[in-house]
């Protein structure tokens, strides 16, 4: 039996046939649903390219294949391309065997009428909140309000309806998004960290150290992440007579708005914009050479930067959005949008590298927690309900792999 899932990810084909990822869904990430289902098809949008870019990686490979969805980026290009959408994704649900809709997503979302239609069984795979997503702060659309109403009054449609749901908190978007009476559950991290994860030790803070660099991961395709917090943090602290500089991990549009701002700011040399760096290694690298990791975001699931900043020893300061408070000690939390409160928190934290060492080999000590040796078992259980649910149906029903028909 296959599995389809859908993934509100944006991928990119080049023309030899080819589709890469510039983040962590690699090839790599895909092979956890082949420990159960035979093949996996992901249904993702898709942006043409003539070659990919050096840092990227191979999506695709043996049993991992795609259905591309028309690409678009924003609401204009979506509502542009929608009767295109639409029908691929329908045409994809009709030819499915398993389902699994990884949420919060609009792929998910197209989904899901024609997976209501049939009676067709699913999974869930709940990866992020669209509550916090549309909170005040950084979403200045005038419709905002109204879709942090409505679409997670949807996603608790379809966490309520899923015959299996997988959640990267243990208890925070469970309280938020509540499965289905008698529904299949369980929590695992959509990272998954291979023993080159973790660093050997924790990262250790000279007694006399007085510059320390701070790094954050994370798209300036938007502000969720919170990088315009993070220079008004950043101004704050060098007034209180710190010296830090600033690592941004990961780029997008907003990064010439972002660079100009440091300019204005007068701390554009204390800044350092990398853009995207290969995921894995080339993110060790860079979270090897700081001393502090910092997640400002106004949305998170559960934070797969932050589990990648603990593995490799960092103490880490992150905002009480998501499962943060499941990572890391309430002293080290701060709200969304509150520049102050994050440069107090930094600056307590700098002040004494004592317990900058304590907070280090708490956190390399806590991601192991998310190694693939405690998850697998986790992933494979679910997957397997899944499996046996959709036999199940398609017998009942009269259908055959492939043969299945939305009207």
């Amino acid at each position: 039996m296959d599995v389809t899932v859908a993934i509100d990810h944006r991928f990119r084909q080049t023309p030899d046939g080819k589709f890469w990822s510039m983040t962590s869904f690699a090839y790599s990430f895909w092979e956890r649903y082949l420990s159960v289902f035979d093949g996996v098809r992901i249904l993702a949008r898709t942006q043409p390219v003539d070659k990919p870019a050096a840092n990227w990686s191979r999506a695709d490979g043996p049993g991992v294949h795609f259905t591309p969805v028309p690409y678009y980026h924003g609401p204009l290009q979506y509502l542009q391309r929608y009767p295109l959408v639409k029908k691929t994704i329908k045409q994809a649900v009709n030819e499915s065997e398993a389902i699994i809709l990884r949420i919060q997503g609009q792929i998910g979302s197209c989904a899901r009428p024609y997976l209501r239609q049939t009676g067709h069984p699913y999974g869930v795979e709940v990866v992020g909140d669209p509550y916090d997503a549309f909170a005040p702060g950084y979403v200045t659309h005038p419709l905002r309000p109204f879709l942090q109403w409505w679409l997670p009054r949807r996603m608790r449609e379809q966490c309520a309806r899923a015959a299996a749901a997988a959640y990267v908190t243990e208890f925070a978007l469970q309280q938020r998004y509540p499965p289905a009476p008698g529904a299949f559950t369980t929590h695992y991290s959509s990272i998954v960290l291979q023993d080159e994860a973790f660093a050997a030790q924790p990262k250790q803070a000279a007694l006399n150290q007085k510059r320390f660099n701070l790094i954050t991961i994370g798209t300036l395709d938007n502000l969720s992440k919170g990088a315009d917090t993070m220079l008004e943090t950043l101004v704050i602290c060098v007034g209180n007579g710190l010296d830090l500089t600033w690592t941004q991990v990961g780029g997008g549009t907003y990064q010439p708005m972002l660079e100009q701002r440091a300019a204005e700011l007068n701390i554009a040399d204390r800044v350092h914009f990398c853009g995207w760096v290969t995921a894995g290694s080339g993110v060790w690298a860079e979270l090897d050479k700081a001393d502090l990791f910092i997640l400002p975001s106004r949305q998170e699931g559960l934070s797969r930067a932050t589990i990648e900043a603990m593995a490799r020893g960092l103490p880490c300061i992150a905002t009480t959005v998501g499962g943060s408070a499941e990572l890391l000690p309430g002293r080290w939390l701060v709200a969304p949008n509150n520049p102050v409160g994050l440069a107090r928190k930094i600056g307590s934290m700098v002040a004494d590298p004592r317990q900058m060492q304590q907070e280090a080999a708490r956190n390399l000590a806590q991601a192991r927690n998310y190694s693939q040796r405690v998850l697998r078992q986790r992933w494979t259980a679910l997957y397997q309900h899944l499996r046996d649910e959709t036999a199940v149906w398609l017998a009942a029903n009269g259908h055959s792999a492939n043969k299945l028909k939305v009207a």
